[in-house]
């Protein structure tokens, strides 16, 4: 491989319209979220202290951030392990990483309401015993690689010395960053929903799904939902036409997705066999609609992938795609949520789950966060050239 890129066709007209959606809909709802927080501060949030603390922002912010890792492990494949199938998506994937990781801190800052605050917190009170605060020095050096990685991308040097280490900085701190925000999760004995040392695993294996996910539909926004559109490299790599099996974005969609029903259904049968206190969370969850509608949105995508006669149909793989993603919103959702439904030091013998609703402030951060994704890729898209691969 040379150190020059080879620009290949240009995206398609619709990333105009999501770029001109994404800033719109970021503008209306940063504007609301401001508005009512300067109103009632965090009282716009319907969380409380003797409750449900982490709401549908903190949900949120670990949604995209692990995406991110997800989109960072599926650039690696080429950038990292060297399966040149997967170059043409990978400058994509980098810009998506940097995308979706600025969307969830951003859901995280207002959350926190004064987040600046740790700029000077973690170097002065720095927590050597604390994994959150690993979490954020490694999300921050996660994000200075993939800035630097990309500025190195969009120079045209993808074989340079400094450029692999790089890919490999920016895979090697995307772990460790995932690991490390399950683990504040996992390390919560009094919270025995969250407890145990295979939450880090289990994000890390559902961040390689949303990853694959996104670059999948983002892919298709990109050439305008026309898979003839794409370099004939893009075509076979989505057709699973490529000449090894595992270079095959169905193939790898498809068995992350089985994996990872199997990851959930053993953690949910787990939790409904114990009867320690606190594992009631599990009834409440598989109680919630939805419950359901996460476990047959991953069926349903698992059964397209696995169909070798949908498997390579462009409607299957954005349809599974979508669902995909809807059904990992949701598993963020009760993943929170779930772990602070039943009351501290209260259990069995408190009546019912702790109520939440999300409030409309909690929610326009939801568009907010998509919202600027979107806009962030569609101005990569126009501006960075994030259809370029190396050249032979």
């Amino acid at each position: 491989m040379s150190n020059n890129a080879s620009t290949m066709a240009a995206p398609s007209g619709l990333v105009n319209t999501v770029f001109l959606a994404g800033i719109a809909g970021a503008v209306i709802s940063v504007v609301l979220v401001l508005a009512s927080l300067m109103g009632e501060g965090h009282a716009s949030f319907n969380t409380t202290s003797d409750g449900v603390v982490w709401g549908l922002p903190i949900s949120n912010y670990l949604f995209f951030v692990i995406m991110s890792t997800g989109l960072t492990f599926v650039a690696a494949f080429g950038m990292v392990f060297g399966i040149k199938e997967f170059y043409p998506v990978a400058k994509r994937c980098v810009w998506l990483a940097l995308a979706t990781l600025l969307a969830g801190f951003a859901s995280l800052a207002f959350e926190l309401g004064h987040p600046f605050r740790m700029l000077w917190a973690l170097p002065t009170s720095f927590q050597i015993y604390s994994p959150m605060n690993w979490m954020g020095v490694l999300y921050g050096a996660e994000l200075v690689f993939i800035v630097w990685k990309m500025q190195k991308l969009n120079a045209g040097d993808w074989d340079s010395g400094v450029s692999k280490k790089l890919g490999m900085a920016s895979f090697v701190a995307a772990i460790l960053a995932v690991a490390m925000l399950g683990s504040v999760f996992g390390m919560m004995a009094m919270r025995p929903y969250w407890f145990g040392g295979m939450i880090p695993m289990y994000f890390l294996l559902s961040a390689l799904l949303c990853g694959v996910a996104l670059t999948v539909l983002i892919s298709y926004i990109a050439y305008g939902f026309e898979r003839n559109s794409m370099p004939p490299a893009m075509q076979d790599l989505f057709k699973g036409t490529t000449s090894t099996l595992y270079a095959s974005i169905p193939v790898v969609f498809g068995t992350v997705i089985g994996i990872t029903l199997v990851a959930l259904t053993l953690r949910t049968a787990t939790g409904l066999w114990s009867h320690q206190d606190g594992f009631q969370a599990f009834n409440w969850m598989v109680a919630s609609p939805w419950f359901t509608i996460e476990a047959i949105a991953l069926l349903a995508a698992f059964v397209m992938m696995m169909n070798p006669g949908m498997r390579a149909g462009q409607g299957a793989q954005i349809g599974a795609a979508v669902l995909v993603l809807v059904a990992m919103f949701i598993d963020r959702y009760l993943f929170v949520i779930g772990g602070q439904v039943v009351p501290v030091f209260k259990g069995a013998w408190v009546s019912g789950f702790v109520d939440y609703t999300p409030s409309l402030t909690e929610w326009m951060l939801v568009v907010m966060s998509i919202s600027l994704c979107l806009a962030i890729y569609a101005f990569g898209e126009k501006k960075l050239r994030l259809t370029d691969a190396p050249s032979s």
